[in-house]
């Protein structure tokens, strides 16, 4: 065995790629960015791009509250306070704009005692996450309270909170992870490698992903998602290995047999995993996004590192500890197989159809709350309460029109100008058929500046556009009006996220343009139907994907057309029930008081379609080890029932101890402030905790005992060509 000859080289190279990624891997928070859910190909990204490349700053501003309880808003020390306070703002050269409540008196909430004002940003070279310090220091010290919030705000809230979920996640997750498996191996020793194969893996993916942030967009979402893969996968793959080897020592084996046994057994089949789970991931590069690009390439990078680790130096580990594996045992381990596993299993066998119906309808019944499943675009609400971008985009629902400070953007876009007289008038009827419709509280533009001028005096009004008379007129004009493009602002009587501003946008991309000019429709709501829109039009590319190379590699592997279709139709179940909770726990807010969180009232789009990703190919994990089992007693018995039996009692204590590792990994996420985090850690340890229990021990054993030699079926074709491997655990 080349390992066991070169055992002290290997472990030396492992020794320095841990001792390089050690001082790499803690600056990766601040090399990840946030943002990556947009798409130059969405309509409402190119009314951004048009609004940046023209006008010269970014849609998406920075907002400034000003509030005081002893001041009233329509006293001049009110907004003599507020300019105060931005006088060096107004300075800065990475800043457009500034418009305050003095060239807009929406800006001032009716209840008096607050104000806003929107700074647009230039785009620059500058990242936000450096532009927003500079602001916030040019901001004076008044004797009004100021909150700065906005979408710069909340992307450097959400790199904040990330990096305080995942410490909590690993606070939480390693303690007990180190008390799982002890509970498995019963000793220090056994129980310390899974660990130290885990942290190896994430140690040394977190410091890839600090290197590779240096030449491309790595999400920072990913970082939380990438530690509980690492640490679960890790920990679960090195458990399966272990456990083989401690089998093949108490066979009488000697410890270099024993290893390569292990890696020649628990070892294919985790490289199989592995391959599975890296597949699934490798189907969000498909997706036009840079957030879930990221989150497959850094997925499916922490997978590969994961299964390296467990192939490559955990047996160094194994050689050196030899039979001391169960040195300093502190309880007597299970052993496997057991008599709780027999006795399960002869039950299956005996009642099939009395398992099968009521375990089906379980998840029938959990999945059913996803056909009601609203989805939307993460925003503000994501966060928790205590973030100034929250604090303060709270502040602004209570005291001003929701819809107003979301407003949906219409581009009208033609060659020339839009100053002539028959365009003013075109484009203040269409005004008019725009706040005609449904849910339109007001439009605001250069041709809506006052509801009792006419068509004919805003006609009248930009007869000489180099001299227009009024002074507010001149403003609006500059601030909305370029040379082929005018920017109309509809404000809503609704919220971006809710269904009616959707049907709004939806229906004010419908209307016809006037004459000459073309429509293009932007906003928060129009972003969030799009990228809702993008994704689920991708997604069934990307489940077609993953089904066919998983049916492929199975029907490789175990030689039956049956088996792969059952287990992909297994798969589909579990995670589909978990997609009910999400909309139960997240949508509606049943369990929100216990998680501690406020619902959504939506579900996050890419969360079913980044978990189905993740959690194909963990399902399919289990069902290998299982089938694995099931196949090489049927090759030697050929007694169907009796194989299936055999198998789930060989196999039932180990997929439960490794189900039970990512359950209590991917749950230690659910108390994290950041709900898209939390969801995804709830509903993949939930979906695993149904993989485990409901599917592996009950419906995929008793569907087998029900098809019987069904179970191995192929055409004869196939059988002849397809080679028959058999994987053990």
């Amino acid at each position: 065995m080349i390992l066991n000859r070169r055992k002290r080289e290997a472990l030396v190279v492992w020794a320095v790629l841990l001792l390089i990624a050690l001082p790499i891997a803690p600056r990766v928070v601040s090399a990840l960015a946030p943002g990556g859910f947009s798409s130059p190909g969405m309509e409402s990204q190119r009314v951004s791009d048009v609004i940046a490349a023209r006008f010269g700053y970014f849609p998406s501003s920075l907002i400034v509250l000003f509030t005081s309880s002893e001041i009233r808003n329509d006293d001049p020390r009110f907004l003599a306070a507020l300019e105060a306070g931005l006088a060096e703002v107004r300075t800065l050269n990475v800043v457009a704009s500034v418009v305050s409540p003095r060239d807009n008196p929406a800006q001032l909430s009716a209840d008096g005692t607050t104000a806003y004002v929107l700074i647009g940003l230039r785009p620059a070279a500058e990242e936000f996450r450096s532009v927003l310090p500079r602001v916030q220091a040019a901001l004076r010290p008044t004797e009004l309270e100021q909150i700065v919030t906005g979408a710069p705000v909340f992307y450097d809230d959400i790199q904040a909170v990330t990096e305080r979920d995942l410490r909590r996640a690993e606070a939480v997750s390693l303690p007990v992870a180190a008390v799982a498996l002890l509970l498995v191996f019963g000793s220090v020793v056994a129980a310390f490698l899974p660990g130290l194969v885990g942290g190896a893996a994430v140690l040394i993916t977190l410091a890839v992903m600090t290197l590779l942030s240096q030449v491309a967009f790595i999400s920072i979402f990913s970082l939380n998602m990438v530690t509980m893969l690492g640490l679960g996968l890790g920990i679960d793959y090195a458990l399966f290995i272990v456990s083989r080897f401690r089998e093949e020592l108490r066979a009488g084996r000697e410890v270099p047999e024993a290893t390569a046994q292990a890696l020649a057994t628990a070892g294919q089949s985790v490289l199989f995993s592995g391959a599975t789970v890296f597949v699934g991931l490798l189907a969000l590069i498909g997706f036009p996004y840079l957030a879930l690009r990221s989150l497959g390439i850094a997925g499916a990078l922490v997978v590969a590192i994961s299964v390296i680790a467990a192939l490559a130096l955990l047996p160094l580990l194994l050689l050196f500890v030899g039979r001391d594996i169960d040195r300093w045992r502190i309880l007597r381990a299970p052993t496997v197989p057991n008599s709780t596993w027999g006795r399960i299993a002869e039950t299956v066998m005996a009642h099939p159809v009395r398992v099968l119906v009521p375990a089906l309808a379980v998840l029938l019944l959990l999945g059913f709350p996803f056909l009601s499943a609203r989805f939307g675009a993460p925003d503000v609400s994501i966060l928790p309460h205590d973030v100034p971008s929250r604090r303060g985009s709270d502040l602004l629902r209570d005291k001003f029109s929701e819809g107003e400070l979301t407003p949906t953007v219409i581009l009208l876009t033609a060659e020339g100008s839009m100053l002539t007289q028959e365009r003013v008038g075109a484009i203040y009827d269409f005004i008019h058929r725009v706040a005609a419709q449904p849910g339109v509280q007001r439009v605001d533009s250069a041709f809506s500046l006052d509801p009792r001028l006419t068509r004919e005096q805003y006609q009248l009004l930009y007869a000489r556009p180099d001299r227009i008379p009024d002074p507010f007129a001149e403003a609006a004009v500059q601030q909305t009006i370029r040379d082929g493009v005018a920017i109309l602002r509809v404000a809503g009587e609704h919220g971006q996220t809710t269904e009616q501003t959707q049907a709004l946008v939806r229906r004010l991309r419908s209307m016809s343009p006037p004459p000459g000019m073309e429509l293009l429709v932007g906003g928060g709501a129009a972003g969030a139907l799009d990228y809702v829109d993008g994704l689920y039009e991708h997604f069934p590319r990307a489940v077609l994907f993953i089904a066919i190379t998983s049916f492929l590699l199975l029907l490789a592997l175990f030689g039956s057309v049956v088996l792969p279709l059952k287990a992909i139709a297994m798969n589909a179940l579990s995670i589909t029930a978990s997609f009910g909770a999400l909309v139960v726990v997240f949508q509606d807010g049943f369990l929100s008081g216990l998680l501690g969180f406020q619902p959504l009232g939506y579900v996050e789009a890419s969360l079913p379609i980044l978990m189905f990703c993740v959690l194909f190919g963990l399902s399919m994990d289990y069902e290998v080890f299982l089938l694995s089992r099931v196949m090489e007693a049927y090759q030697e018995s050929g007694d169907n029932r009796a194989s299936v039996a055999h198998g789930l009692q060989q196999s039932g204590a180990v997929i439960t101890s490794a189900a039970a590792i990512i359950v209590v990994v991917a749950g230690s996420f659910v108390a994290a402030d950041v709900i898209l985090i939390k969801a995804l850690g709830f509903g993949t340890a939930l979906a695993v905790l149904l993989d485990a229990t409901l599917v592996r021990a009950l419906l995929v054993p008793a569907t087998m005992r029900l098809l019987g030699d069904w179970n191995w079926w192929a055409p004869a074709p196939l059988r002849r060509i397809l080679p028959r491997w058999g994987l053990r655990v």
